[in-house]
């Protein structure tokens, strides 16, 4: 009998609810050793024997519509190999709030009506736009 794939073990170890909502969310199905969640709800998990390198390390947001600057800096550094050891173990990465910070968070704003537009300094009326004359050519017969 041979050994199932990789994706029918990890739908026996993550359910059928897990299944599709990695197979919606990540485009493939990850089963793993859960390394710690943050304060958003998100879960960080790892699993070195399966995965291929520089892909063992993942994160399972909370919400379905989520937002990557919900992501904290110190899982940050953990999920991009920066550091070894996940901000549940280095002092370090825990997170600090500082009196500067917003209490809450403040969701990316681009691509929507909060983003940041520029706006013009110079006055209207003063700046003309440019109206090309050309000159008629001559003809020399």
């Amino acid at each position: 009998m041979s050994t199932p794939t990789r994706t029918i073990r990890n739908l026996w170890r993550i359910g059928i609810k897990g299944y599709f909502q990695q197979m919606n969310s990540i485009g493939d199905t990850k089963a793993g050793t859960l390394i710690g969640m943050d304060r958003f709800g998100n879960k960080y998990y790892e699993n070195f024997e399966e995965e291929l390198p520089l892909r063992t390390k993942w994160v399972d947001f909370k919400n379905w519509y989520y937002d990557a600057s919900e992501i904290e800096p110190g899982w940050h550094a953990w999920l991009h190999y920066m550091t070894d050891k996940p901000p549940t173990q280095d002092p370090l990465l825990q997170p600090r709030k500082n009196k500067w910070s917003p209490v809450e968070h403040v969701p990316n704003p681009t691509m929507s009506r909060a983003a940041y537009k520029p706006y013009s300094t110079v006055q209207q009326g003063r700046v003309q736009s440019w109206a090309p004359v050309a000159k008629p050519r001559e003809c020399s017969a």
